[in-house]
C-alpha cells in the first residue's frame, strides 16, 4: 500500500519483538487505524499461526501487548473464553485475530508456544 509520508507520520508503529521461528530480528511496522494485529503481522511478512482463518475460534494467534494494551478494545467474551485456554496467558494477552490497532504504539510479543498440534508452515 503506498500511502502519502504525511498519513504515514500520523499512523500507529507496531512493534513485534524477536520470535526465535516467526520473526527472528523483531519488526517495526506503520499500521493503519482499524486494523487487527494479525491482519498487520501477515501483510507485514511476519507469519504468526491463524489456525481458525481469524474466525475467533482457536488461540493460535495468542500475543502478549507489552505496550500500550489500554489503548485497545476490550477482548468480548469469546475472545475471553478462549485466552483462558493459551499457552503462557498473561493480563494484557490478546488473540491477534481480534486486537484491533487504534492510535497508539504498541509493543507485541509472539508467545514461543501455542496449543496448537499442526501447524500449516510446519
Amino acid at each position: 500500500m503506498n500511502l502519502p509520508k504525511s498519513l504515514i507520520s500520523n499512523m500507529p508503529k507496531l512493534t513485534f519483538l524477536p520470535h526465535e521461528e516467526i520473526c527472528p530480528e523483531g519488526k517495526t511496522i506503520d499500521v493503519a487505524p482499524g486494523t487487527t494485529i494479525c491482519d498487520a503481522a501477515l501483510e507485514a511478512g511476519i507469519e504468526i499461526e491463524h489456525a481458525c482463518e481469524k474466525a475467533c475460534a482457536c488461540t493460535t494467534c495468542h500475543v502478549i501487548i507489552r505496550q500500550g494494551f489500554d489503548s485497545l478494545e476490550e477482548a468480548e467474551e469469546t475472545e475471553e473464553d478462549l485466552l483462558d485456554k493459551a499457552w503462557g496467558l498473561e493480563a494484557e494477552s490478546r488473540l491477534s485475530c481480534q486486537a484491533t490497532v487504534d492510535r497508539e504504539d504498541l509493543i507485541v510479543e509472539i508467545p514461543k508456544y501455542t496449543i496448537n498440534q499442526v501447524s500449516e508452515t510446519h
